[in-house]
């Protein structure tokens, strides 16, 4: 009986892994051929098969058969992603649904839900990408070797990264591209480039790649971007210059121009629309219903206040619901990803005690002003506190209360308000001029939100109210605005304007003489100390200056509005030191 003849093959794991394997018998079955061939090439991923056929002069052919193989074939592995299916869950529903309290599922448009990450994290690539690239950090940590890029391998990471990107910011800066640059060369060292980064080249190839993705975006009609089709270049819709009336998220929001729900048209929403008008008419709405339909139409409402821009008596016959306290929130959270309420009075908690401090330190006209509003201040209630700090910040950074808190005796007295386009009224001060018992919200000179508690409350729904209308900060505020929204809320661009940058280095250098009692021991101790401690309110700012007499470190000293990173460059001799031997006298 003869001997069964080995079977020889060529098999094309990928583009740079070509090997000769020899089976010793010819399979039966492709089943058993594609088992054998996962134990060979120890892939733990499915995959399925294809040769070259002779009869299509060596064209790729899917493999179905055995018998279909020449004499010393050649295969190409074509790896397989699984999906797994999704089983719906059955919900049930109760009358406890119509219950104010109620949780219901929203429909959202958007497929954002977070802002951008503190640390980026590198996506997963395909299965032959993630493969080439494994293959290639191994041969880096052997030998130091870089991998070559080819243009295939190259179009996948960036078309990859780009849909990652996307899912954060549809209009993503240099910056941002900087940052998951340096996240990819970290993640896979073998793709670092020749030169003192590294990761130059890959930034640059992110951000035209992220305009690409943009466009082809826009063909398909994906509302954030296609809003601003046809504004560059000479032939703009017009004859508007190309900068005129670009719409893009400025103030950090994340579902700036949403789609529509998927099936959901005009008249869709448009009903949904009129079933929150009729709700909203009754004496108590319905609080589960208002906010699914709420949920629901969310694209139209942002069309309206992006695209449109109605007058705000408008929006309150059209939207009655969104000038209603529990609304703001949670708009605010569909615009922006956070919660509103719980980050704003936790952050102006935090600042209390060093802006407190820090209006005690104030001379001049403007510590006069601030020494007033400290007198006022007779307890130590969270709301007083909240109050004082409120009204006292933009008076440190030199813009106009006066134009922006308004008081009145009744609040149909129109007179004392009707000027102000953005503003907020005290109507009753029996109690206490710096904390009213009642409040209201001024747009447009009139008030479109009455009652609420307090002036704290009443400055966290504004700044709601801001970013669900699309509104302007008002120019008299526009730096306090910029301070709770970039400092306290952490939203936006990360470089601040000169006054708020000076401001946080202040709030710093206060927190670090007055709220911390620190060792004695050397400066670099110190400072090593105080950074384990709270690096958060560290981050950014300046550390005080230990006079060189004393100590033999000295600091560099930067100018007052000029941040920096975790302000814990110190130098001694004219070295500097790093992190690591701070906690050495």
């Amino acid at each position: 009986m003869a001997a069964p003849q080995k079977f020889i093959m060529r098999v094309i794991v990928c583009e740079g892994d070509i090997r000769n394997i020899t089976m010793p018998i010819k399979p039966d079955t492709l089943e058993d051929f594609i088992t054998w061939l996962k134990d060979a090439l120890q892939a733990n991923y499915s995959f399925a098969l294809q040769y070259q056929d002779p009869e299509f002069n060596n064209e790729l052919c899917n493999l179905t058969d055995v018998s279909e193989l020449p004499e010393k074939p050649t295969i190409k592995i074509i790896p397989l992603i699984e999906l797994v299916p999704v089983t719906e869950q059955s919900q049930s529903w109760s009358d406890t649904t119509s219950q104010a309290d109620t949780e219901i599922l929203p429909i959202v448009s958007s497929e954002r839900s977070s802002q951008w990450p503190e640390k980026f994290e590198t996506p997963k690539f395909s299965v032959d990408v993630e493969y080439r690239l494994r293959q290639g950090n191994l041969l880096y940590l052997r030998d130091g070797s870089y991998l070559t890029v080819t243009k295939e391998l190259k179009h996948d990471i960036l078309q990859t990264l780009a849909e990652t990107m996307y899912t954060f910011k549809a209009y993503s800066q240099k910056e941002d591209c900087a940052v998951v640059a340096k996240a990819l060369v970290q993640t896979h060292p073998c793709l670092k480039e020749k030169g003192s980064s590294g990761w130059e080249g890959w930034k640059n190839s992110i951000y035209f790649k992220v305009g690409n993705h943009r466009n082809k975006l826009r063909k398909m009609g994906r509302l954030d971007v296609s809003v601003n089709g046809g504004k560059r270049g000479r032939h703009t819709t017009g004859g508007d210059p190309p900068s005129k009336d670009i719409k893009k998220p400025k103030k950090g929001e994340i579902n700036f121009l949403p789609d529509y729900p998927e099936g959901m048209e005009d008249h869709n929403l448009e009903g949904a629309r009129q079933v929150l008008v009729q709700e909203m008419m009754k004496t108590k709405p319905n609080a589960s219903l208002v906010k699914k339909e709420m949920d629901v139409t969310f694209a139209l409402r942002r069309q309206e206040v992006v695209k449109d821009k109605p007058a705000i008596s408008q929006m309150v016959q059209r939207w009655p619901a969104l000038f209603t306290e529990s609304q703001v929130y949670c708009e605010f959270s569909r615009v922006v990803g956070k919660n509103l309420r719980e980050n704003f009075f936790d952050s102006l908690d935090n600042f209390s005690t060093s802006l407190i401090e820090l209006f005690r330190k104030k001379r001049g006209l403007t510590g006069q002003l601030l020494a007033a509003l400290l007198r006022q201040t007779k307890s130590s209630d969270p709301t007083d506190i909240r109050c004082l700090c409120l009204q006292g910040l933009p008076v440190i950074l030199g813009d106009d209360p006066s134009a922006f808190f308004k008081t009145c005796s009744d609040a149909a007295d129109k007179d004392a308000y009707s000027q102000t386009p953005v503003g907020i009224v005290c109507i009753d001060e029996e109690n206490s001029p710096l904390n009213p018992s009642r409040v209201g919200i001024i747009l447009e000179g009139n008030v479109v939100c009455d009652g609420l508690a307090n002036l704290p409350q009443a400055f966290c729904v504004l700044f709601g109210l801001i970013y669900a209308l699309h509104l302007d900060y008002p120019k008299c505020m526009r730096y306090t605005f910029l301070f709770v929204q970039q400092v306290m809320l952490n939203l936006g661009k990360s470089q601040l304007a000169p006054k708020i940058q000076t401001l946080k280095n202040q709030l710093a250098e206060v927190w670090l003489t007055s709220s911390v009692a620190m060792p004695s021991r050397t400066s670099a101790f110190r400072v090593w100390w105080l950074h384990t401690r709270n690096t958060s309110l560290l981050n950014g700012v300046t550390i005080l200056q230990t006079p060189a007499a004393k100590h033999p470190w000295r600091q560099k000293e930067p100018r007052g509005d000029e941040p920096i990173t975790h302000g814990l460059e110190l130098v001694h001799l004219g070295k500097n030191i790093n992190h690591d031997n701070l906690g050495q006298d």
